[in-house]
């Protein structure tokens, strides 16, 4: 599979804390990984590249050493995400600047026609598959537990002021559990990997039909559109294909 990816600070934000990493088709472990950080000064900048990077070497570190079952793939992402949730942890106390930053997490590991999905905070990864998509994350957020506790709607939700406010992120305690899954993909599925800068700056089904309309050129017209319309968060996209 292929990666397709834009980021962009976005007009609201003097620094970019979004980073993200894409494999290339000639790597042996294909793994698309996206972080959203969050901290003052540069802390969310430092907390995402450090997540994404420990991440990924715990993975290509350790994915020999496995029984190659969707069992064993699903609790090594989740381990990756342990460890690197405690790296960025430990990171936040060696700096006073660095106090209190975290950041969001989402990884999509590919193997044997099956994606392996790794979990936390906010930013969102869905299937594309023909006029069908799927939300394969839930957003660990106060609003969204809101919306399952019916306090809200899915409507009021998406304009709702504390929509930003997470209810779990990497790296701001010592433990965080990430919500792992594996879903079967098929060979015209596209994957949409995104932080939030663009879902709420974006309305869903606009973002549907550019990615359908050809998922190599969306990130790059996603992240135009987000910032057409305020711009007010970094905003990063990633497609698989």
């Amino acid at each position: 599979m292929r990666g397709f990816a834009k980021t962009d600070v976005g007009k609201a934000r003097e620094m970019n804390q979004d980073y993200y990493y894409i494999a290339k088709s000639e790597d042996n472990l294909q793994m698309y990984i996206l972080a959203d950080g969050m901290g003052g000064y540069n802390g969310g900048e430092v907390a995402s590249k450090l997540a994404i990077e420990t991440t990924k070497n715990y993975l290509e570190n350790n994915f020999d050493k496995i029984d190659h079952e969707k069992e064993a793939i699903l609790k090594l992402i989740k381990d990756s995400m342990e460890y690197a949730n405690k790296v960025v942890y430990e990171k936040s106390k060696t700096e006073e600047e660095l106090q209190g930053m975290g950041t969001t997490l989402d990884v999509c590991f590919i193997y044997n026609n099956k994606v392996y999905i790794g979990h936390v905070g906010d930013s969102r990864i869905y299937r594309i598959r023909g006029n069908n998509v799927r939300k394969l994350t839930k957003d660990h957020s106060y609003v969204q537990q809101l919306v399952e506790d019916g306090k809200i709607t899915r409507q009021e939700a998406q304009h709702h002021p504390k929509k930003n406010m997470l209810t779990k992120a990497l790296g701001c305690t010592n433990y965080v559990e990430p919500d792992i899954r594996a879903r079967n993909i098929e060979k015209q599925d596209v994957l949409l990997m995104c932080s939030d800068g663009l879902t709420n700056m974006v309305e869903e089904e606009t973002i549907y039909k550019i990615v359908k309309e050809n998922p190599e050129t969306a990130p790059e017209k996603l992240v135009e559109l987000a910032n057409d319309a305020g711009g007010y968060d970094n905003i990063t996209v990633i497609t698989i294909i």
